[in-house]
């Protein structure tokens, strides 16, 4: 749909940009509170990574290979954690640009509704 100029926008297209902005901003949320559960459970398995390390280290000869194995797996924990941290920085970035957009949306509806209250019928 063309985009119409701005001081003629009707009120059915600014709600449907209203809406459509809405959608982004739940999508944003969403992808927030995945991004967030992620970085929880990373940091969970570093945890115990570091546990099963200090365990390993208790243990006989064959516990050295266990060690090793926990050490790899408490470092690619750690790297999952220090990337799902940036992706929550990402995703706060979208919710914020998505609620500007939202919020410039609803003023644009807002000023489509005052503009055409004010308008003669006929």
């Amino acid at each position: 749909m063309p985009e119409p100029d701005k001081s003629s926008q009707t009120t059915e297209y600014a709600l449907a940009e209203w809406r459509a902005a809405e959608r982004v901003v739940a999508v944003a949320r969403r992808g927030r509170l995945a991004a967030q559960a992620a970085a929880d459970a990373a940091k969970d398995a570093t945890e115990a990574a570091a546990s099963t390390a200090a365990a390993a280290k208790m243990a006989l000869e064959a516990a050295t290979l266990a060690e090793a194995s926990a050490q790899k797996t408490a470092a690619a924990a750690r790297v999952m954690a220090e990337s799902t941290m940036a992706d929550i920085a990402d995703a706060d970035s979208e919710v914020a640009l998505a609620d500007v957009g939202e919020a410039l949306a609803h003023n644009t509806y807002r000023r489509a509704a005052e503009a055409e209250k004010d308008r003669p019928e006929g």
